[in-house]
């Protein structure tokens, strides 16, 4: 018997601003992100704290979203996340910026197989943390070359 598909799929923590690029900018660098999950080749994971950082960024004026436009960019995302709940306070290695942690706490929480980032500070915490750090441009290769995940999935996870 096969492992089912969700089992397989790659469990990726993906940080504010490359879930905004790769739904408020469609041919933004970062689309392929959307088409990831959709196809689900991966899986966003997402926890309490991820997402109303979202929100919250996806009210900036600047952005000049509607109620209903931010609507239908959740529902184009939050559906094909995988909720994680962080209940307990996990050791982190220092962190510059506390709005980090909240990523960091999901990847640990989330047995994620990375935190996808284009934030300098959390990719030069790479190799001082327990999950990889990659940029999404490494995430895009590493998806064209055939990664899957690097432990295998208990049908619980």
């Amino acid at each position: 018997m096969g492992t089912p598909d969700h089992l397989s799929q790659l469990r990726l923590v993906l940080d504010t601003n490359a879930v905004l690029s790769a739904l408020l900018f469609r041919s933004s660098s970062l689309s392929w992100l959307r088409h990831a999950w959709q196809g689900q080749e991966i899986v966003p994971l997402a926890s309490h704290d991820t997402t109303t950082e979202l929100l919250r960024v996806l009210c900036y004026p600047k952005f000049g979203l509607t109620d209903d436009e931010r609507e239908d960019l959740l529902a184009d995302y939050l559906p094909w996340c995988k909720t994680i709940i962080v209940s307990d306070p996990l050791a982190m290695p220092a962190c510059r910026d506390p709005l980090d942690l909240p990523f960091l706490e999901l990847a640990l929480a989330g047995h994620a197989d990375a935190l996808v980032t284009g934030d300098k500070d959390l990719l030069a915490m790479a190799a001082q943390f327990a999950i990889p750090i990659i940029s999404p441009g490494a995430a895009r290769t590493r998806l064209r070359k055939g990664w899957r995940p690097s432990r295998p999935r208990r049908e619980r996870e």
